[in-house]
Protein backbone atom coordinates (compact mmCIF):
# COMPACT_ATOMS: atom_id res chain seq x y z
CA UNK A 1 0.00 0.00 0.00
CA UNK A 2 1.78 3.38 -0.74
CA UNK A 3 0.81 5.81 1.90
CA UNK A 4 1.80 8.89 0.33
CA UNK A 5 -0.83 9.22 -2.82
CA UNK A 6 -3.37 9.58 -0.08
CA UNK A 7 -2.22 11.38 2.29
CA UNK A 8 -3.26 14.70 1.13
CA UNK A 9 -6.90 13.41 1.72
CA UNK A 10 -5.96 13.37 5.05
CA UNK A 11 -5.98 16.64 7.77
CA UNK A 12 -6.70 16.60 11.67
CA UNK A 13 -9.30 18.57 13.27
CA UNK A 14 -7.47 20.69 15.86
CA UNK A 15 -8.97 22.86 18.73
CA UNK A 16 -6.76 25.41 20.40
CA UNK A 17 -5.92 23.87 24.44
CA UNK A 18 -5.23 25.82 27.23
CA UNK A 19 -2.90 24.12 29.53
CA UNK A 20 -3.14 23.35 33.07
CA UNK A 21 0.35 23.26 33.32
CA UNK A 22 0.00 27.25 32.55
CA UNK A 23 -2.53 27.46 35.23
CA UNK A 24 -0.59 25.78 37.23
CA UNK A 25 2.39 27.84 37.06
CA UNK A 26 0.20 30.85 37.38
CA UNK A 27 -1.06 30.03 40.83
CA UNK A 28 2.19 28.91 42.20
CA UNK A 29 2.20 30.07 46.05
CA UNK A 30 4.75 29.13 48.74
CA UNK A 31 1.85 26.60 50.72
CA UNK A 32 3.77 23.82 49.36
CA UNK A 33 2.61 20.32 48.52
CA UNK A 34 -0.10 19.59 51.24
CA UNK A 35 -3.12 21.00 49.26
CA UNK A 36 -4.54 22.71 45.82
CA UNK A 37 -2.82 26.49 46.45
CA UNK A 38 -5.48 29.33 46.59
CA UNK A 39 -4.94 30.68 44.12
CA UNK A 40 -4.90 27.61 41.86
CA UNK A 41 -8.54 28.08 40.97
CA UNK A 42 -8.74 31.74 40.19
CA UNK A 43 -5.97 30.83 37.69
CA UNK A 44 -6.95 28.20 35.84
CA UNK A 45 -10.34 30.55 35.57
CA UNK A 46 -8.67 32.97 33.60
CA UNK A 47 -7.06 30.72 31.15
CA UNK A 48 -9.46 29.93 28.57
CA UNK A 49 -11.95 29.04 31.87
CA UNK A 50 -10.23 25.90 32.06
CA UNK A 51 -12.08 23.83 34.75
CA UNK A 52 -14.89 26.25 35.31
CA UNK A 53 -18.34 24.90 35.30
CA UNK A 54 -20.79 26.69 33.09
CA UNK A 55 -24.20 26.36 32.02
CA UNK A 56 -25.04 24.83 28.69
CA UNK A 57 -26.57 26.41 25.97
CA UNK A 58 -26.61 23.94 22.94
CA UNK A 59 -26.65 24.71 19.27
CA UNK A 60 -29.67 26.06 17.88
CA UNK A 61 -30.09 22.93 15.58
CA UNK A 62 -29.85 20.70 18.46
CA UNK A 63 -32.22 22.29 20.81
CA UNK A 64 -35.21 20.11 19.93
CA UNK A 65 -32.63 16.86 21.51
CA UNK A 66 -33.98 15.89 24.64
CA UNK A 67 -32.58 15.38 27.61
CA UNK A 68 -30.53 18.32 27.34
CA UNK A 69 -27.47 18.69 29.43
CA UNK A 70 -27.51 21.76 31.70
CA UNK A 71 -23.86 22.34 32.34
CA UNK A 72 -20.28 21.34 31.08
CA UNK A 73 -16.92 21.69 32.83
CA UNK A 74 -14.00 23.19 30.05
CA UNK A 75 -11.39 20.39 30.47
CA UNK A 76 -9.30 22.24 27.41
CA UNK A 77 -8.88 19.79 24.79
CA UNK A 78 -7.70 19.38 21.01
CA UNK A 79 -8.57 15.70 20.39
CA UNK A 80 -4.96 14.56 19.78
CA UNK A 81 -3.25 16.76 21.97
CA UNK A 82 -4.74 18.07 24.94
CA UNK A 83 -1.53 17.71 27.07
CA UNK A 84 -0.72 13.91 27.71
CA UNK A 85 -2.31 13.34 31.26
CA UNK A 86 -6.14 13.89 28.93
CA UNK A 87 -5.46 13.71 26.11
CA UNK A 88 -7.89 12.33 23.11
CA UNK A 89 -11.79 12.49 22.15
CA UNK A 90 -12.39 10.84 25.89
CA UNK A 91 -12.44 14.50 26.95
CA UNK A 92 -15.24 15.77 25.04
CA UNK A 93 -17.55 13.82 26.73
CA UNK A 94 -16.00 13.78 30.47
CA UNK A 95 -16.67 17.67 30.22
CA UNK A 96 -20.52 16.44 30.37
CA UNK A 97 -20.21 13.50 32.26
CA UNK A 98 -18.04 15.08 34.79
CA UNK A 99 -20.28 18.18 35.67
CA UNK A 100 -23.22 15.83 36.21
CA UNK A 101 -21.26 13.74 38.51
CA UNK A 102 -20.67 17.36 40.52
CA UNK A 103 -24.33 18.16 40.04
CA UNK A 104 -25.50 14.65 41.42
CA UNK A 105 -23.04 15.45 44.48
CA UNK A 106 -20.71 12.73 43.70
CA UNK A 107 -17.69 12.26 45.87
CA UNK A 108 -15.77 9.55 43.40
CA UNK A 109 -16.20 8.09 39.84
CA UNK A 110 -16.29 4.74 38.56
CA UNK A 111 -15.41 3.34 35.08
CA UNK A 112 -14.99 0.54 33.26
CA UNK A 113 -12.21 -0.48 30.51
CA UNK A 114 -9.02 -2.41 29.18
CA UNK A 115 -5.71 -2.68 30.55
CA UNK A 116 -4.73 0.02 28.47
CA UNK A 117 -7.75 2.42 28.02
CA UNK A 118 -7.44 5.96 27.55
CA UNK A 119 -10.95 6.62 28.72
CA UNK A 120 -9.95 5.49 31.87
CA UNK A 121 -6.67 7.43 31.84
CA UNK A 122 -8.74 10.58 30.75
CA UNK A 123 -11.19 9.76 33.77
CA UNK A 124 -8.80 9.63 36.69
CA UNK A 125 -6.81 12.56 35.10
CA UNK A 126 -10.03 14.57 34.92
CA UNK A 127 -11.30 13.45 38.79
CA UNK A 128 -8.50 14.57 40.45
CA UNK A 129 -8.94 17.95 38.79
CA UNK A 130 -12.07 18.35 40.24
CA UNK A 131 -10.93 16.17 43.66
CA UNK A 132 -12.65 13.30 43.05
CA UNK A 133 -11.85 9.84 44.03
CA UNK A 134 -11.57 7.50 40.82
CA UNK A 135 -12.15 4.03 40.84
CA UNK A 136 -11.02 1.93 37.32
CA UNK A 137 -12.00 -1.79 36.52
CA UNK A 138 -9.59 -2.59 34.06
CA UNK A 139 -9.78 -5.89 31.69
CA UNK A 140 -6.67 -8.33 31.39
CA UNK A 141 -5.28 -11.63 30.30
CA UNK A 142 -6.02 -14.41 32.84
CA UNK A 143 -2.31 -14.66 33.30
CA UNK A 144 -1.98 -11.21 34.23
CA UNK A 145 -4.90 -10.46 36.38
CA UNK A 146 -3.13 -11.39 40.14
CA UNK A 147 0.03 -9.33 39.61
CA UNK A 148 1.01 -6.00 39.55
CA UNK A 149 -0.53 -3.98 36.28
CA UNK A 150 2.92 -2.47 36.25
CA UNK A 151 3.35 1.22 35.17
CA UNK A 152 3.48 1.62 31.35
CA UNK A 153 1.58 3.69 29.21
CA UNK A 154 -1.84 4.91 30.72
CA UNK A 155 -1.62 2.98 33.40
CA UNK A 156 1.80 5.05 34.76
CA UNK A 157 -0.82 8.04 34.61
CA UNK A 158 -3.64 6.36 36.51
CA UNK A 159 -1.59 5.38 39.11
CA UNK A 160 0.09 8.97 39.49
CA UNK A 161 -3.07 10.74 39.91
CA UNK A 162 -3.89 7.90 42.86
CA UNK A 163 -6.84 6.14 41.32
CA UNK A 164 -8.04 2.69 42.46
CA UNK A 165 -7.34 0.15 40.49
CA UNK A 166 -9.08 -2.96 40.39
CA UNK A 167 -8.14 -5.83 37.91
CA UNK A 168 -10.50 -8.48 35.97
CA UNK A 169 -9.97 -11.08 33.46
CA UNK A 170 -11.15 -11.25 30.17
CA UNK A 171 -13.19 -13.77 30.80
CA UNK A 172 -14.94 -12.88 33.50
CA UNK A 173 -15.43 -9.54 31.73
CA UNK A 174 -17.25 -11.10 29.04
CA UNK A 175 -19.20 -13.73 31.44
CA UNK A 176 -20.74 -10.60 33.89
CA UNK A 177 -20.70 -7.40 31.85
CA UNK A 178 -19.25 -4.31 32.10
CA UNK A 179 -22.19 -2.60 33.51
CA UNK A 180 -22.75 -5.43 36.17
CA UNK A 181 -19.16 -5.01 37.20
CA UNK A 182 -19.65 -1.22 37.51
CA UNK A 183 -22.69 -2.20 39.72
CA UNK A 184 -21.19 -4.68 42.24
CA UNK A 185 -18.17 -1.62 42.89
CA UNK A 186 -21.00 1.01 43.37
CA UNK A 187 -22.60 -1.27 45.81
CA UNK A 188 -19.86 -1.65 47.59
CA UNK A 189 -18.70 1.89 47.62
CA UNK A 190 -22.04 2.89 48.50
CA UNK A 191 -21.81 0.87 52.23
CA UNK A 192 -18.80 2.30 52.72
CA UNK A 193 -21.02 5.56 52.78
CA UNK A 194 -19.43 7.27 49.61
CA UNK A 195 -21.36 8.57 46.71
CA UNK A 196 -20.09 7.42 43.33
CA UNK A 197 -21.12 7.95 40.09
CA UNK A 198 -20.70 5.84 37.51
CA UNK A 199 -18.94 6.65 33.84
CA UNK A 200 -19.44 3.81 30.99
CA UNK A 201 -17.06 2.75 28.82
CA UNK A 202 -15.78 4.98 27.04
CA UNK A 203 -18.11 7.44 28.64
CA UNK A 204 -20.20 6.34 25.70
CA UNK A 205 -24.11 6.97 26.73
CA UNK A 206 -26.50 9.87 25.33
CA UNK A 207 -25.05 12.55 28.08
CA UNK A 208 -21.07 11.48 26.42
CA UNK A 209 -22.99 11.81 22.94
CA UNK A 210 -23.24 15.68 23.58
CA UNK A 211 -19.72 16.17 23.24
CA UNK A 212 -19.35 15.52 19.61
CA UNK A 213 -22.40 17.03 19.34
CA UNK A 214 -20.18 20.07 20.53
CA UNK A 215 -17.41 18.96 18.09
CA UNK A 216 -19.67 19.63 15.00
CA UNK A 217 -20.59 23.46 16.37
CA UNK A 218 -16.58 23.95 16.88
CA UNK A 219 -16.09 22.42 13.20
CA UNK A 220 -19.19 24.26 11.79
CA UNK A 221 -17.63 27.45 13.15
CA UNK A 222 -14.27 27.17 12.06
CA UNK A 223 -15.58 26.38 8.32
CA UNK A 224 -17.64 29.89 8.67
CA UNK A 225 -14.74 31.36 9.11
CA UNK A 226 -12.57 30.14 6.69
CA UNK A 227 -13.80 29.74 3.31
CA UNK A 228 -11.25 27.49 1.85
CA UNK A 229 -11.95 24.71 4.49
CA UNK A 230 -14.46 22.43 2.65
CA UNK A 231 -14.26 18.58 2.79
CA UNK A 232 -16.95 15.97 2.03
CA UNK A 233 -16.70 13.17 4.44
CA UNK A 234 -15.45 13.12 8.22
CA UNK A 235 -13.46 9.79 9.01
CA UNK A 236 -12.99 8.48 12.75
CA UNK A 237 -12.41 5.21 14.84
CA UNK A 238 -14.83 3.85 16.50
CA UNK A 239 -14.10 2.13 19.75
CA UNK A 240 -17.16 2.81 22.00
CA UNK A 241 -19.86 4.53 19.68
CA UNK A 242 -19.99 7.73 21.86
CA UNK A 243 -18.05 9.73 19.26
CA UNK A 244 -19.62 8.17 16.26
CA UNK A 245 -23.22 8.89 17.49
CA UNK A 246 -22.26 13.18 18.36
CA UNK A 247 -20.55 13.20 15.03
CA UNK A 248 -23.28 11.24 12.72
CA UNK A 249 -26.25 13.23 14.75
CA UNK A 250 -23.78 16.72 14.78
CA UNK A 251 -23.25 16.63 11.01
CA UNK A 252 -26.83 15.38 10.54
CA UNK A 253 -28.75 18.07 11.87
CA UNK A 254 -25.86 21.27 11.21
CA UNK A 255 -25.19 23.01 8.01
CA UNK A 256 -22.45 20.68 7.86
CA UNK A 257 -24.79 17.77 6.66
CA UNK A 258 -21.59 15.51 5.96
CA UNK A 259 -21.15 12.19 5.79
CA UNK A 260 -19.50 10.34 8.61
CA UNK A 261 -17.62 7.27 8.20
CA UNK A 262 -16.69 5.09 11.34
CA UNK A 263 -13.91 2.46 11.45
CA UNK A 264 -14.88 0.04 14.19
CA UNK A 265 -11.49 -1.08 15.98
CA UNK A 266 -13.65 -3.79 18.02
CA UNK A 267 -16.84 -5.35 17.79
CA UNK A 268 -18.61 -5.53 14.44
CA UNK A 269 -20.26 -2.80 12.44
CA UNK A 270 -23.63 -4.23 13.02
CA UNK A 271 -23.07 -3.81 16.96
CA UNK A 272 -22.14 -0.28 16.43
CA UNK A 273 -25.07 0.65 14.38
CA UNK A 274 -26.91 -0.59 17.11
CA UNK A 275 -25.10 0.57 20.52
CA UNK A 276 -25.63 4.26 18.36
CA UNK A 277 -29.33 3.64 17.62
CA UNK A 278 -29.91 3.31 21.44
CA UNK A 279 -27.57 6.29 22.17
CA UNK A 280 -29.54 8.67 19.48
CA UNK A 281 -32.94 7.29 20.65
CA UNK A 282 -31.84 8.40 24.23
CA UNK A 283 -31.83 12.12 22.78
CA UNK A 284 -35.00 11.47 21.14
CA UNK A 285 -33.32 12.22 17.99
CA UNK A 286 -35.71 10.45 15.54
CA UNK A 287 -32.47 9.13 13.47
CA UNK A 288 -31.91 5.84 11.67
CA UNK A 289 -28.10 5.27 12.46
CA UNK A 290 -27.91 3.34 9.01
CA UNK A 291 -29.24 6.54 7.75
CA UNK A 292 -26.46 9.03 9.57
CA UNK A 293 -23.32 6.92 9.20
CA UNK A 294 -21.19 4.29 7.59
CA UNK A 295 -19.78 1.84 9.55
CA UNK A 296 -16.79 -0.45 8.07
CA UNK A 297 -14.49 -3.24 9.84
CA UNK A 298 -11.09 -2.35 10.91
CA UNK A 299 -10.65 -4.59 13.81
CA UNK A 300 -8.11 -6.81 12.64
CA UNK A 301 -6.47 -9.70 14.76
CA UNK A 302 -9.27 -7.95 17.64
CA UNK A 303 -9.18 -4.78 20.03
CA UNK A 304 -5.76 -3.55 20.69
CA UNK A 305 -3.82 -6.33 18.81
CA UNK A 306 -1.92 -5.42 15.67
CA UNK A 307 -0.21 -7.57 12.99
CA UNK A 308 3.01 -6.35 12.11
CA UNK A 309 2.13 -4.31 8.79
CA UNK A 310 -0.32 -2.32 10.70
CA UNK A 311 2.72 -1.41 12.91
CA UNK A 312 4.54 -0.60 9.98
CA UNK A 313 1.54 1.18 8.81
CA UNK A 314 2.00 3.40 11.99
CA UNK A 315 5.92 3.74 11.73
CA UNK A 316 5.56 4.96 8.20
CA UNK A 317 3.26 7.47 8.81
CA UNK A 318 4.92 9.14 11.44
CA UNK A 319 8.07 8.86 9.53
CA UNK A 320 6.52 10.40 6.35
CA UNK A 321 4.75 13.28 7.95
CA UNK A 322 5.72 13.99 11.49
CA UNK A 323 1.75 12.78 12.69
CA UNK A 324 1.88 10.01 15.31
CA UNK A 325 -1.11 7.69 14.82
CA UNK A 326 -2.03 5.38 18.17
CA UNK A 327 -2.04 1.81 17.16
CA UNK A 328 -5.43 0.96 18.66
CA UNK A 329 -7.45 3.75 17.60
CA UNK A 330 -6.71 6.16 14.52
CA UNK A 331 -4.03 3.88 13.83
CA UNK A 332 -6.15 1.81 12.45
CA UNK A 333 -8.66 3.51 11.38
CA UNK A 334 -6.40 5.38 8.79
CA UNK A 335 -5.14 1.91 7.34
CA UNK A 336 -8.43 0.69 7.14
CA UNK A 337 -9.56 4.30 5.40
CA UNK A 338 -6.47 3.95 3.06
CA UNK A 339 -7.15 0.16 2.18
CA UNK A 340 -10.53 0.92 1.26
CA UNK A 341 -9.62 3.99 -1.11
CA UNK A 342 -7.26 1.64 -2.56
CA UNK A 343 -9.69 -0.78 -3.01
CA UNK A 344 -12.49 1.38 -4.41
CA UNK A 345 -10.91 4.28 -6.17
CA UNK A 346 -14.26 5.48 -7.39
CA UNK A 347 -16.45 5.67 -4.08
CA UNK A 348 -13.38 8.04 -2.91
CA UNK A 349 -12.19 9.96 -5.94
CA UNK A 350 -12.09 13.69 -5.66
CA UNK A 351 -13.39 13.53 -2.23
CA UNK A 352 -11.94 15.70 0.76
CA UNK A 353 -11.50 13.59 3.83
CA UNK A 354 -11.54 15.26 7.77
CA UNK A 355 -10.11 12.44 9.65
CA UNK A 356 -10.14 13.14 12.84
CA UNK A 357 -7.35 11.82 15.30
CA UNK A 358 -8.38 11.06 18.39
CA UNK A 359 -5.13 10.80 20.14
CA UNK A 360 -4.43 8.08 22.77
CA UNK A 361 -0.65 8.12 21.49
CA UNK A 362 0.26 6.89 25.15
CA UNK A 363 -0.74 3.01 24.15
CA UNK A 364 2.43 3.46 21.61
CA UNK A 365 4.57 2.37 24.86
CA UNK A 366 2.49 -0.93 25.39
CA UNK A 367 3.93 -1.55 21.64
CA UNK A 368 7.50 -0.70 22.49
CA UNK A 369 8.49 -4.53 21.90
CA UNK A 370 6.86 -4.86 18.92
CA UNK A 371 7.61 -1.35 17.88
CA UNK A 372 11.18 -2.06 18.29
CA UNK A 373 12.08 -3.45 15.06
CA UNK A 374 10.86 -0.89 13.34
CA UNK A 375 12.21 2.20 15.49
CA UNK A 376 14.97 4.75 13.65
CA UNK A 377 18.24 3.52 13.79
CA UNK A 378 21.17 4.92 16.30
CA UNK A 379 24.82 4.27 16.71
CA UNK A 380 27.52 5.30 19.09
CA UNK A 381 29.28 8.92 17.87
CA UNK A 382 32.52 8.08 16.36
CA UNK A 383 34.84 10.70 18.54
CA UNK A 384 38.45 11.00 17.10
CA UNK A 385 41.11 11.71 19.84
CA UNK A 386 42.42 14.46 18.28
CA UNK A 387 39.35 16.83 19.02
CA UNK A 388 39.95 19.58 20.62
CA UNK A 389 37.54 20.41 23.57
CA UNK A 390 35.16 23.68 23.81
CA UNK A 391 33.64 24.34 26.50
CA UNK A 392 30.19 25.28 26.00
CA UNK A 393 27.14 26.85 28.46
CA UNK A 394 26.82 23.74 30.81
CA UNK A 395 28.71 20.55 31.33
CA UNK A 396 25.82 18.40 32.70
CA UNK A 397 27.69 16.79 34.52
Amino acid sequence: MTVTSTLPLLCRFRRHLSLVAAAGMAGVTATGMAGVPATFSSATAQIGGFLSKKPYAPPLWATHLSPMPCHTFSLGHRDDLSGMQLSGNKVRKLEFLMADAVAQGADCVITVGGIQSNHCRATAVAAKYLNLDCYLILRTSKLLVDKDPGLVGNLLVERLVGAHVDLVSKEEYGKIGSVALADLLKKRLLEEGRKPYVIPVGGSNSLGTWGYIEAIREIEQQIQQSSDVQFDDIVVACGSGGTIAGLALGSRLSSLNTKVHAFSVCDDPEYFYDYVQGLIDGLNSGFDSHDIVSMENAKGLGYAMNTAEELKFVKDIAASTGIVLDPVYSGKAVYGLLKDMAGNPAKWKGRKVLFIHTGGLLGLYDKADQLSSLAGSWRRMDLEDSVPRKDGTGKMF
